[in-house]
């Protein structure tokens, strides 16, 4: 069946400078992953033949909201996993909120709270205003954000494709384990494959 990629979009899941970059809110904690580090590297092929053919970027942006006196909303359950967060990590509009610049310029950054890109965001409404009836997913990490991210579009009924090593986690094992998990969700293929039916196309 021919693909109409212009309806096509690559999402990626919160490859944002406070994830990944060496000066970033999590390399200064000291949770890195080379896995993580690579991603950017890897996608970028995908997204310059995918918006060659008038399909579109989509950054999601993990955000941490400032509350009373500048202090950033976080979930407990965040904060006892990375404790390190603190004021300006992941603020709006910063340099640390910002799609890390290997892959930018992005069509779209629509700002997200929680794992799900879908939950209390307008990602739902951009795509739909902007044609968008298929997801590439890449980013990270595989079982939070990508996951959750993925189920949610499923229900939503939006096609997904999961981009195995386009996707990381903090270790190689928690990601197999994710991917392997959204199998049943939708299909799950390699950045390689789909440059192939791009350039097919």
């Amino acid at each position: 069946m021919a693909r109409h990629w212009e309806t096509t979009a690559l999402l990626l899941c919160d490859l944002q400078n406070d994830f990944i970059h060496p000066n970033g809110a999590y390399a200064r904690g000291g949770q890195s992953a080379p896995e993580i580090a690579a991603l950017p590297a890897r996608i970028r092929p995908l997204m310059d033949a995918l918006r060659a053919t008038g399909g579109l970027v989509v950054a999601t942006q993990f955000t941490l909201v400032p509350g009373r006196g500048g202090e950033p909303l976080i979930s407990p359950h965040l904060k006892q996993m990375r404790p390190f967060l603190g004021r300006g990590d992941f603020a709006p509009g910063s340099w640390g909120n910002a799609t890390i610049d290997e892959l930018r310029p992005v069509d779209v950054a629509v700002e997200k709270v929680a794992y799900s890109a879908f939950y209390m965001s307008r990602l739902e409404w951009v795509l739909r205003k902007l044609g968008v009836t298929r997801l590439l997913t890449c980013g990270i990490v595989t079982n939070g954000g990508v996951a959750s991210t993925v189920r949610e579009a499923h229900v939503r009924d939006i096609e997904t494709i999961v981009l195995e090593d386009g996707c990381a986690a903090f270790s190689p094992q928690t990601h197999s384990t994710a991917i392997d998990a959204l199998r049943p969700v939708g299909r799950v293929a390699t950045i390689q494959e789909m440059i192939a039916e791009i350039e097919a196309a």
